[in-house]
């Protein structure tokens, strides 16, 4: 297909700006003609380890190592899964990412896979993000039209076939072995580790599995240098990141941040403070399944280890703000549901646990709660952590141990009221 009819394909897509020209014009795949002309794929990987790169799905593994875990001598083909299945309740930023810039995830794409030998890679692609799924399609179709992706890239003797795969809106495909799962056509189960990806991942291949964010960094890096990267934000925790702010703020929305910023400053600078001029309840730092933080903690900054430090930690980098009439039972019943009805079921303490979760967060927020059910639920939370295939049983408890440890006397007062002191529940 020429490169005109390519354009005039997609002329239909309203308010789209992330043409191939716009990126083009912007430095846009200067990157990739840079590693393909000077630097080898081994050269590539130790400058990704150098920059201190984590991964930004969540874990925040450093990237370069996970690379280097990829065996050099295996007879069989390496993949390259990207993960755009943004599925955490409060994260926005890889769907803004997809949006508005492909051709950055299409770069990185390519460059990460040079690096690792990677000569077919998948983009998974959340099922709900119809528009995104458009753009990345138009938007990979200019890149094979231009030569940045296919056969004999820019004249090189690499060859890069990528594949655009829709999920269907599942919360467990965005665990990495559940998304391999769903990719290879079946249904998506977490699997059990060891082996991980990197030595039998997609078709029982050694594969890397990278986050949309995390792979859009990798142009600059390698076109600014590993050193400029490194001298932003904490030495463990380096570059910016996308925090994705909802809840009761003023400005709500997507900010790119070296991760020294603390809560203080990306809530009340950035975000404009509480919405109403209300007072902060409490905060989730890094999308729902981490547990939640206090006005006490508003001067922690954002990087994965003072998170952690603190308690919580940096996840999907979805902050979710909350004021002072917000119910944190509600919250509570509401974060329980999502997991019980996300959940994949394969583990008995994961299935069984987020459903009595969730009954039991139901019934002290409508008026029927015990005294007993609040160590009951600690007791729950205790039993369904570190027991199961993937960490959603994790996920699931781990705010609620959080909303009880600051929040107690609130959900005392629901029992003894027998009603929720907020109004009525959703």
């Amino acid at each position: 297909m020429s490169f005109e009819k390519v354009l005039t394909r997609y002329q239909d897509i309203p308010g789209y700006t992330g043409t191939l020209d716009a990126y083009e014009a912007q430095g846009g795949y200067q990157a990739l003609r840079k590693a393909f002309k000077e630097m080898q794929p081994a050269e590539i990987i130790e400058a990704v380890k150098r920059s201190g790169l984590r991964g930004r799905g969540g874990a925040g593994f450093p990237c370069g190592v996970k690379w280097g875990f990829i065996p050099r001598d295996s007879p069989k083909p390496v993949y390259l899964v990207v993960n755009g299945d943004e599925s955490e309740p409060g994260t926005f930023k890889d769907r803004m990412l997809i949006e508005e810039e492909p051709h950055q995830i299409l770069e990185g794409i390519v460059l990460a896979s040079y690096a690792i030998g990677c000569h077919q890679a998948f983009l998974y692609c959340r099922g709900e993000f119809v528009r995104g799924a458009r753009m990345l399609r138009r938007a990979l179709d200019e890149a094979y039209a231009k030569g940045y992706i296919g056969r004999r890239i820019l004249g090189s003797g690499f060859d890069l076939e990528v594949v655009l795969h829709r999920g269907a809106g599942a919360y467990i495909c965005g665990e990495e072995t559940g998304l391999l799962e769903s990719l290879e056509g079946k249904r998506g189960q977490p699997r059990p580790k060891p082996p991980f990806p990197a030595i039998s991942g997609l078709y029982r291949c050694p594969t890397v599995v990278n986050n949309v964010e995390t792979l859009s960094n990798i142009p600059h890096i390698l076109l600014r240098g590993p050193e400029w990267y490194a001298g932003i934000g904490p030495a463990k925790s380096t570059g910016p990141r996308l925090f994705s702010v909802s809840g009761h703020v003023e400005r709500p929305g997507n900010y790119e941040l070296p991760m020294s910023v603390t809560l203080r400053q990306l809530i009340f600078e950035h975000a404009g403070g509480i919405r109403g001029g209300r007072r902060l309840k409490a905060v989730i730092p890094g999308g729902s399944s981490s547990p939640v933080l206090t006005e006490q903690h508003l001067d922690v900054g954002m990087d994965f280890d003072s998170l952690a430090a603190a308690g919580s930690m940096g996840g999907s980098g979805a902050v979710i703000v909350m004021d002072d009439t917000t119910c944190m039972v509600r919250v509570g019943e509401i974060v329980s549901r999502f997991y019980h009805h996300e959940s994949c079921g394969q583990c008995t303490q994961c299935r069984e646990g987020t459903a009595w979760l969730h009954k039991t967060l139901r019934r002290i927020e409508h008026g029927q709660g015990r005294p007993a059910d609040l160590d009951l639920l600690l007791d729950m939370c205790d039993n369904m952590k570190g027991k199961t295939i993937c960490v959603l049983s994790d996920a699931a408890a781990m705010p609620i141990e959080s909303y009880l440890k600051h929040f107690r006397d609130e959900f005392e007062r629901h029992v003894r009221e027998r009603a929720c002191p907020f109004g009525a529940g959703v």
